[in-house]
C-alpha cells in the first residue's frame, strides 16, 4: 500500500522583490522565505509551505503578529485579493535580514 500523504513543505527559498515596498529580499537559507523582513507582507502564492502552487497572488497583508512560546511570533496574514486567512512564523531572528522586530511587536497591540 502505498503512501498517499501530501507533502506539506517544499524549500524554496529564491531572494524576490517585494511587490509591496520594492525592496530585495534575500534568501533566508535556513527555511524557505515567503514575506517581506522590511513591511512584512507576503504573496498568496502558496497552497502548502514553499510549493507556489496557488494561482491567487494577491498581496497577503499582516493584520496581527502572535508571540508563541515556541516558534516566536507567529504573523496573521489576510490576503487583499481572496481574503484569506494565512498564519507563517516570522523570522525576527534569522542571520539574513530579520523581520522587522518593531514592527511585529506593533502587530501585537489589538486594533480596536
Amino acid at each position: 500500500m502505498k503512501n498517499m500523504e501530501t507533502k506539506r513543505f517544499s524549500k524554496n527559498d529564491d531572494g524576490f522583490l517585494c511587490i509591496n515596498c520594492g525592496k530585495e529580499v534575500l534568501p533566508l537559507k535556513s527555511s524557505s522565505r515567503d514575506h517581506c523582513p522590511f513591511c512584512l507582507c507576503s504573496l498568496h502564492v502558496d497552497v502548502y509551505p514553499g510549493d507556489r502552487a496557488n494561482s491567487c497572488g494577491g498581496i497577503m497583508d499582516p493584520v496581527r503578529a502572535e508571540p508563541d512560546s515556541k516558534k516566536g511570533y507567529v504573523i496573521v496574514y489576510k490576503c487583499r485579493k481572496c481574503g484569506k486567512i494565512h498564519r507563517n512564523r516570522a523570522a525576527y531572528g534569522a542571520c539574513v535580514q530579520p523581520d522587522d522586530l518593531q514592527k511585529l511587536i506593533c502587530l501585537t497591540v489589538e486594533k480596536f
